[in-house]
């Protein structure tokens, strides 16, 4: 009997954990890896909702290799990683920066600063869209300036850009708040030490703040660069893609590819493209902030 309890307790000390992360590795598998699975195997089929899949093998990859508007989306949505990506790691810091110092009311510049990231991206992009109109506030500004309006979402020059700002705008708080809690955890009294051997003002930032918050910078470029990846909300409610598709990312090209022409298995066989672009910025987040770590332990 002792030798039945002492092989039994070790393993149910071991199994007790998972039992507690069983229901949610169910709701999982339910709603994320089967649906994962499941498109990955219709990327290889013909399918539109109305008769049963039929396996093809490589024909929706060869279709995707060809098909010029894919191309197009994945230029769309690189640029949009080029352009939005280095504001979103660079200008929050400088902002944590700035509400970090003690000052009178500076938790309402917080408040101001994050407001945006708890605004709902379509009543955002709403506001957004009236701002850009022709008659909209910007062109008004503009034209009281003796400047002539700009087609902000009407020409295809300018609609990726004005939406870009639309999501720098969006995220500058929340990546702030991640900016704010790594500075918040450096030592004064490395300020203070810097000080007095001269590094003062913008300096004691470049030698002190920017090499011990390497792992949030690493981190807020991820991060920031799946959601840029993934853009969707933006494009749908204030360009729809347009004009010209110069406005459109490949989430959205799915979205249409799916429930605008019922090309499901074409859909899935975009996402699959886009969820090895994902791996990939991971793969690379993880070797940097590997690298980081061992540099700091160095």
């Amino acid at each position: 009997m002792k030798t039945l309890q002492k092989s039994w307790y070790p393993t149910q000390r071991h199994l007790t954990p998972y039992f507690f992360l069983l229901p949610a590795l169910m709701m999982l598998g339910i709603t994320v890896f089967y649906p994962a699975l499941q498109a990955f195997y219709l990327s290889f089929t013909r399918y539109d909702l109305l008769d049963e899949p039929q396996w093809i093998g490589w024909a929706n990859f060869q279709r995707l290799s060809a098909d010029p508007l894919f191309w197009q989306t994945l230029r769309n949505t690189l640029l949009y990683l080029v352009c939005v990506v280095p504001i979103l790691v660079i200008a929050p810091l400088g902002l944590a920066i700035l509400v970090n110092q003690k000052l009178r009311g500076i938790r309402w510049f917080r408040v101001a600063y994050y407001t945006p990231v708890i605004i709902s991206m379509v009543v955002a992009g709403i506001a957004w869209k009236w701002l850009y109109a022709d008659n909209g506030l910007l062109n008004q500004t503009l034209r009281a300036a003796g400047l002539s309006a700009i087609p902000w979402l009407t020409d295809p020059s300018w609609s990726l850009f004005s939406v870009m700002a639309v999501t720098v705008w969006k995220g500058l708080g929340y990546y702030m708040v991640i900016y704010l809690a790594g500075l918040q955890a450096i030592p004064a009294d490395l300020y203070e030490a810097a000080a007095i051997d001269g590094s003062d003002g913008i300096r004691k930032h470049w030698d002190i703040t920017v090499p011990l918050m390497q792992p949030y910078l690493v981190l807020v470029g991820v991060i920031s660069a799946i959601s840029a990846t993934k853009v969707f909300e933006e494009i749908f409610i204030m360009t729809q893609g347009g004009p010209l598709n110069s406005s459109k990312t490949i989430v959205y090209y799915v979205y249409e590819q799916a429930f605008r022409n019922l090309e499901i298995s074409y859909a899935c066989t975009i996402g699959l493209v886009m969820f090895l672009i994902i791996l990939f910025l991971s793969i690379v987040r993880l070797g940097i902030q590997r690298f980081t770590d061992n540099q700091q332990l160095g």
